[in-house]
């Protein structure tokens, strides 16, 4: 990842103490909303002071004590740091600032509303980062979703609905295949409070890992566990109840991994 630090693009320091954030559903994603120069294509200064920019009217336009977003990705596959890892973003929202990092990419209403290539492949960049670094989760969404607003704008939605591909991978035509019949189910529900311990226990802890989501497999049913649970259950359009039933426990062998 081409990282360019607050230092590298000239932050102002924040107001005060960011609010932490131990982990997240995963990174929902984020545009403008004004009109973007397409000359920032070809000349790279122009995306710093863009940043810079967009900082200062968080800051004295908003109130806010900083940048609002986690993340910001320019044309050129450069990862801006914004309010970084662990600290809770902005721009999500009330209320929903917790459940996701915020990155931005540099597209807009009018303009540049079209990412290119090395945008993509920046947000992708950014993702893995808060993935790797952040203890991000596996969602990636818009801004748009369970919040009123036009953000991210239609093309950089249509990218996201499709599952954020890297530009020129293979995007499958059809969802991947189940994988498989689902062991016996357990005869009991796995939930927290309080921490439920077992074998089956450390089996769905398996599965869900097997599938991507972020999680220790040390058989305790906690609270990392629900969540992870919850975050599975909205995927599929379960009921979310953070209670590994029946159900849940068969979409976890037999749905499609997505």
């Amino acid at each position: 990842m081409d990282f360019v630090s607050r230092r590298e693009w000239g932050a102002r320091s924040p107001r005060g103490s960011y609010t932490a954030l131990s982990s997240t559903r995963g990174v929902k994603i984020h545009y403008t909303g004004g009109r973007v120069d397409p000359a920032i294509v070809d000349d790279h200064d122009k995306c710093v002071k863009m940043v810079r920019s967009i900082q200062k009217s968080h800051m004295d336009g908003n109130g806010w004590m900083d940048i609002g977003y986690s993340l910001v990705v320019c044309p050129h596959r450069k990862v801006f740091e914004g309010r970084g890892i662990k600290h809770l973003p902005a721009a999500n929202g009330p209320g929903l600032n917790s459940g996701h990092y915020a990155v931005l990419g540099l597209v807009g209403s009018s303009g540049l509303v079209t990412p290119p290539d090395g945008m993509l492949h920046g947000i992708v960049d950014a993702i893995e980062y808060l993935r790797d670094e952040g203890d991000a989760g596996r969602e990636i969404k818009g801004h748009r979703d369970g919040y009123a607003t036009d953000c991210p704008g239609d093309k950089l939605y249509s990218w996201v609905k499709r599952g954020a591909p890297r530009p020129g991978a293979q995007e499958p035509s059809d969802p991947e295949p189940p994988s498989g019949e689902a062991p016996e189910w357990p005869g009991r529900e796995l939930k927290y409070p309080p921490v439920m311990r077992g074998d089956d226990v450390r089996q769905w802890q398996a599965r869900m890992k097997e599938r991507g989501w972020g999680i220790a497999v040390d058989g305790a049913y906690g609270p990392r566990s629900r969540e992870v649970c919850r975050s599975f259950q909205r995927e599929k359009g379960l009921p979310v109840t953070g209670v590994v039933n029946k159900a849940t426990w068969t979409a976890a062998w037999e749905m499609p991994v997505t």
